[in-house]
């Protein structure tokens, strides 16, 4: 009787040390998302488009405040572009949630600037979905809305 309540225990901490080590494994690879993820803003206020081609996948899609979407090659070439000069693209929070090989990243962001001649200071809601391919995490998609001033 004593061996199976000490077989029953024995048992009972492994899963409970499994379980310790697949949520501290999800939280390690959520801090490494949300790392990427504030490393996408340092990349736009430097205009760092090679670090950027490395954090956004080939198939990476954008849909803006304006409800406008992009591709990859799209959003690079308006990163790039001589017009677009930002001054701050800092995060204020963030959540990551982590699937397995996926993350979804939730958060507020700040934003200012000048675009096209005009200058621009947004408050934004966004979603950014990370993936895990082959060992590397890119993101695929982002999704922005506007927040209005109160």
């Amino acid at each position: 009787m004593l061996t199976k309540r000490i077989i029953v225990i024995a048992i009972a901490l492994l899963l409970t040390a499994t379980g310790f080590a697949r949520q501290s494994a999800r939280s390690d690879e959520g801090a490494h998302v949300q790392a990427l993820d504030n490393s996408w803003n340092r990349a736009l206020e430097t205009k760092d488009t090679a670090a950027l081609n490395l954090l956004l996948a080939d198939n990476f899609v954008s849909v803006d405040i304006d409800g406008s979407m992009q591709t990859k090659s799209e959003f690079m070439a308006d990163i790039k572009a001589p017009t677009y000069q930002p001054s701050k693209a800092v995060t204020e929070h963030s959540t990551v949630n982590v699937y397995g090989d996926s993350a979804v990243v939730v958060g507020v962001f700040r934003s200012q600037g000048v675009d096209k001649g005009k200058t621009y200071k947004n408050r934004e809601r966004f979603v950014d979905t990370w993936v895990k391919m082959n060992g590397t995490w890119k993101c695929v998609a982002a999704v922005t809305v506007l927040i209005p001033p109160k």
